[in-house]
């Protein structure tokens, strides 16, 4: 007999890729028209630009299992030189070039042994990372950041969430979200979503008494 959580749960889990490329799609047609100086604009993600990262996204959709597995082993082990080579691999040799070949992907249902959450999450984080150097709004659909959000508050897979908001309270004043007990952190959902994430300039966003607490923990995206 089929659990009725086990299949709610896996309607669920169905339905990200759709979000997904509704978020890629949104990001590609934000970059549109970008000149050569704001491509190279540092982006959130310490020592990148925002082509950089936008090229860092392209790989992580052009990655599947078999070959992360092979990329990691070639690396060695070292997770971040496996980055930078998947990176280099998808920049292109012009923005242009990073733009078309991020445009190529935003179909795809390729990835690394990770869960689909966690590639709408890297959608959303790495948007973000971009999008606010660059002084570009997006306002995302509060179902979808609160999705992300209630999975970063349980996971530190990939990126340390769980741990860095341990012991402090969240909650959301522009949807449900909600997690946590201690001093009170409060905002806007995307706003506590990438301050989880290790984006200390979201905490600006934020008040509480939790929030220099927070603050302190960010640093490392």
């Amino acid at each position: 007999m089929t659990d009725p959580e086990l299949t709610a749960d896996r309607g669920r889990r169905t339905e990200v890729w759709p979000l997904i490329r509704t978020e890629r799609a949104a990001l590609a047609a934000d970059l549109e028209g970008l000149t050569d100086e704001q491509w190279a604009t540092p982006s959130l993600c310490a020592g990148l630009t925002v082509r950089e990262v936008l090229a860092h996204l392209t790989a992580g959709a052009s990655l599947n299992t078999v070959r992360w597995l092979a990329g990691v082993i070639r690396c060695r082990f070292d997770f971040d030189k496996q980055v930078a080579m998947r990176l280099a691999e998808h920049l292109g040799t012009t923005p242009a070039e990073t733009l078309d070949r991020f445009r190529h992907i935003v179909p795809s249902a390729t990835k690394p042994p990770l869960p689909a959450m966690a590639m709408l999450g890297e959608t959303i984080v790495h948007g973000e990372d971009i999008r606010r150097p660059l002084g570009i709004r997006r306002d995302y659909p509060i179902e979808t950041v609160t999705q992300v959000a209630d999975y970063y508050q349980g996971s530190d897979l990939v990126v340390v969430a769980k741990g860095r908001i341990g012991g402090l309270g969240l909650v959301a004043d522009d949807g449900p979200f909600t997690t946590g007990s201690g001093p009170l952190v409060s905002g806007p959902t995307l706003a506590l979503m990438m301050a989880m994430t290790g984006r200390a300039t979201y905490c600006n966003d934020l008040e509480g008494d939790g929030v220099d607490l927070l603050r302190s923990r960010c640093g490392t995206a």
